[in-house]
C-alpha cells in the first residue's frame, strides 16, 4: 500500500492520502484579526481547498476534531460549522478547549474524509 503527501515541507504535510482515505493537517485561520467565525470560515475555506485537491470533498468526510481557544465564542464556531457541513453527512467529530499555537489563533480543525468511490 502506497502512501502520498501533498503540500510537504520537513517538519509536516498539509494533506495524507492512504488506501482510500485523506488525512488533512490541522487547518488554523490565514487572518487572525477575524472573530470567531469568520477564523472558522477562513478554516473551512482552506479544507475544502485541500479536500479538492486531494481529490475529495466534505461530503465524505468521515472525522473531525475541533480545537476553539474560548468556549464563550464555540456557538460562533458552531454557526460557521453548521452553515459549512453537508445536510444528513455530519462526520463524528470532537470540539474541545485549547491554547493554540499562536495567541491570535481562536480555532484550529483537523478532518479525515474518505475518496469517492471510482
Amino acid at each position: 500500500m502506497s502512501v502520498t503527501y501533498q503540500d510537504s515541507n520537513a517538519r509536516m504535510s498539509q494533506v495524507a492520502v492512504h488506501n482510500g482515505t485523506v488525512y488533512l493537517a490541522g487547518q488554523v485561520p490565514t487572518d487572525a484579526s477575524a472573530a470567531m467565525r469568520g477564523q472558522t470560515e477562513q478554516v473551512l475555506a482552506r479544507i475544502d481547498q485541500l479536500l479538492a485537491q486531494a481529490g475529495t470533498t466534505k461530503e465524505y468526510l468521515l472525522s473531525a476534531q475541533i480545537w476553539v481557544t474560548s468556549m464563550a465564542e464555540f456557538d460562533q464556531m458552531n454557526a460557521a460549522w453548521d452553515a459549512w457541513v453537508v445536510p444528513g453527512r455530519p462526520p463524528v467529530r470532537a470540539a474541545v478547549e485549547a491554547k493554540l499555537a499562536k495567541p491570535e489563533w481562536k480555532v484550529e480543525i483537523m478532518v479525515i474524509a474518505a475518496l469517492p468511490e471510482a
